[in-house]
């Protein structure tokens, strides 16, 4: 299998990092960005010197900024494969005490810039006749998550641009796949632990590892190009009917909310969460 290049965003920790790595690993070129440059130099072990990778900071708000990666990435390579959007922030908030600054700061990030990496790369991936966009959303975009109220709604605004554009896309060779994790041991979920408003993050029996999410990405998604694909199956399921019923779903909140209190109780203590 020839080799792809890639921009992968948040790639200075968690999933992005996971995804770089196991890019340079397989042999693909990969252009990594952070807002965090210096922490993204522990990629450089992993790969066979400058041609196959490149760092670069980026702020995802910034649309001018992903102008500049997205032109690298030609520059450099040739061409972009493919683009992971997997940059996202977390802010834990009871709708009421919502502020303005975290309402920028999680649809700036997530969704803008989500938005604006499309955008960028799509002339390079329309004149190529081909690419695969991968958007992480969560399964906090499959149905409402209280206590989450912003990055819920962030979630299901990245997820339905995502099929909407891979809709428009797709008869011009571009796929475009939503990936909807349910909690992921990251220090996004490390920022969530021992908070009421975050009880139903840990309401699973365990959280995925960063390896689970990479290998979905690189097995399923970019094999089959799914417009949407939920992780773990059984818990998206269970997210897309609570959302098709919420009044439903809403009687299951309680019990919910028991389980991922007493779930952030045995963490608190010292069992690790991606364990039953």
């Amino acid at each position: 299998m020839a080799s792809l290049r890639v921009i992968v965003t948040g790639a200075a920790s968690g999933i992005g990092a996971e995804l770089a790595r196991r890019l340079l690993l397989r042999g693909d070129r990969v252009l990594a960005c952070d807002i965090n440059l210096a922490a993204m130099d522990v990629l450089r072990a992993h790969a066979a010197g400058p041609d196959q990778l490149q760092l670069q900071a980026l702020d995802v708000r910034d649309p001018a900024a992903w102008q500049r990666v997205a032109a690298r990435a030609v520059e450099t390579f040739g061409g972009i494969d493919v683009l992971a959007n997997v940059a996202g922030v977390l802010k834990e908030n009871w709708v009421v005490d919502a502020s303005a600054a975290e309402v920028d700061f999680q649809f700036d990030i997530n969704v803008k810039g989500t938005i604006f990496g499309m955008q960028a790369v799509l002339p390079s991936m329309l004149a190529a006749g081909r690419g695969h966009i991968v958007n992480i959303a969560s399964l906090a975009g499959l149905s409402p998550v209280p206590g989450l109220g912003l990055y819920s709604a962030s979630k299901f605004a990245v997820r339905g641009y995502s099929l909407a554009a891979a809709m428009e896309l797709a008869a011009r060779g571009i796929a475009v796949t939503a990936v909807c994790p349910d909690a992921v041991q990251t220090p996004m979920l490390d920022i969530q632990k021992g908070k009421p408003q975050t009880a139903l993050t840990f309401s699973g029996r365990r959280a995925l590892g960063v390896s689970e999410v990479v290998d979905a990405i690189l097995g399923p998604v970019l094999r089959d190009r799914p417009m949407e694909i939920a992780l773990p199956l059984s818990r998206g399921l269970i997210a897309k009917f609570g959302n098709a019923f919420p009044a439903l779903g809403a009687r299951a909140l309680a019990g919910m909310t028991r389980s991922g209190l007493k779930r952030q109780q045995q963490i608190a203590a010292g069992k690790d969460p991606t364990q039953k």
